[in-house]
């Protein structure tokens, strides 16, 4: 068969959770060809329906429902891991309503939290997500939506944090905090749907027990990132939620839309995500 076309991010989760899988590791998975994109670009490579299988921000999913499905395995979910809105002078949220707040793109899972946590909140740029810190540090934006490992470096430009936008969602609902998801073009078919969601947790288990195999493949594509933040990318975004969401899982996903739906952030759909 011809090779699907597989994006995903080369931060260090996403490689991890796809290096077995790409490299040919998994006897079942079908072939694919990896096309590795910051998570705004995969965006909008799905929106212009160019990707079979992509890694996605559940922002971007709302817009997205008509022509792809939502895998059980492979997505980023769960506690403690949500964006952070950080400022170079220390500043608390209900400060931020007229200030210039710096986000990692439209349809990042960010800008919907940062939306339905105040909507009044309307002086936004957008940025690739490794140049909103040093925007903040030079004072040409207020406040920035933190993504990926800036969580643990932030520090070292002088920012504060104003919110994590994770605690306040798990706060708001209950739920943990759904941040990413891997997508299947609907007209694959439900049996290669399942045959996906298989190969990608065979992917991870095997990324789980040959951790040597696979950390070269994860180092390449983490450029000059610190060992140790490396580490803690994978342990922070990698857990068992990416192996299956199960019910808890869902519930928080399928809440994330509700909600956006009745904030008019997302279209609705009459598809189900999952079929």
């Amino acid at each position: 068969m011809t090779a699907l076309s597989l994006g995903y991010s080369p931060c260090p989760n996403d490689t991890f959770i796809f290096c077995a899988m790409a490299q040919g590791r998994i006897p079942d998975a079908p072939p694919c060809r990896e096309v590795l994109e910051d998570i705004e670009t995969l965006n909008s490579l799905a929106l212009e329906r160019r990707l079979d299988l992509t890694k996605i921000s559940f922002h971007a999913l709302g817009h997205l429902r008509d022509h792809y499905v939502l895998l059980r395995a492979g997505g980023a979910l769960g506690r403690g891991c949500g964006p952070l809105v950080v400022s170079r002078e220390p500043c608390s949220p209900d400060r931020l309503k007229g200030r210039r707040i710096a986000l990692p793109g439209r349809l990042t899972t960010a800008a919907l939290l940062l939306r339905l946590f105040d909507p009044s909140l309307d002086q936004l740029v957008y940025l690739p997500f490794d140049e909103i810190m040093p925007a903040c540090g030079r004072g040409d934006v207020d406040a920035g939506v933190i993504i990926h490992e800036s969580r643990f470096t932030f520090g070292e430009y002088g920012l504060s944090k104003v919110i994590d936008l994770g605690a306040w969602w798990e706060e708001e609902t209950g739920h943990p905090i759904p941040l990413g998801g891997i997508l299947a073009r609907r007209d694959l078919g439900g049996a290669m749907h399942a045959r996906l969601d298989r190969s990608i947790k065979s992917s991870i288990e095997y990324a789980f027990t040959h951790p040597a195999e696979v950390r070269p493949y994860i180092r390449r594509h983490a450029q000059e990132m610190d060992e140790s933040v490396m580490q803690q990318h994978i342990d922070l975004y990698v857990n068992q939620y990416s192996l299956q969401y199960g019910d808890d899982g869902e519930a928080a996903i399928r809440d994330l839309y509700d909600r956006a739906e009745r904030a008019d952030i997302i279209p609705s759909s009459p598809h189900d995500l999952f079929e």
